[in-house]
């Protein structure tokens, strides 16, 4: 049923959760599990391109992408346990467009992420990916929350 999943992380203990069930559902049904982490454009980055050499630039950009792969592997791989049939994709820009993105690029069947369950002014401030994923996918989105989170009502 879903021959490509589509695990999104942030690497915030509600993603690690999630990967749980991203993990288990590709073994299920022998899916192909792509791996993504969006690197979030800093508001700053052309400020920091005006004082820093482009050899510089680069130096810090290899330097993040390797800390991103070493959390990846700590995470993720090692924890996968012979599954093989995954893929790791690295990007950088705005997360929910690059994960709208990688849907379309890729044949995504399903989406799994975690959602840190924000309410109130962090959510107004900060908004949240999940949800804009929800509302913007053309193929399924599972959230996932760590257990013990509970909903306040208003």
């Amino acid at each position: 049923m879903f021959k490509k999943i589509l695990f999104c992380t942030d690497f915030s203990d509600d993603s690690h959760h999630a990967f749980i069930y991203a993990l288990h559902l590709a073994k299920a049904h022998r899916s192909k599990l792509l791996i993504l982490h969006v690197l979030h454009e800093p508001l700053h980055s052309e400020r920091l391109a005006a004082y820093l050499s482009e050899e510089k630039l680069e130096e810090l950009n290899a330097s993040q992408m390797d800390d991103v792969h070493k959390e990846i592997k700590i995470n993720y791989l090692q924890k996968m346990k012979g599954f093989d049939n995954y893929r790791v994709l690295l990007l950088r820009g705005e997360p929910f467009l690059k994960i709208l993105q990688t849907v379309k690029k890729e044949s995504v069947h399903l989406i799994v992420m975690g959602t840190h369950g924000r309410s109130g002014l962090d959510h107004i401030l900060f908004g949240s990916t999940a949800e804009r994923v929800v509302r913007k996918s053309t193929c399924p989105v599972m959230t996932v929350r760590l257990p013990g989170k509970k909903f306040k009502m208003p």
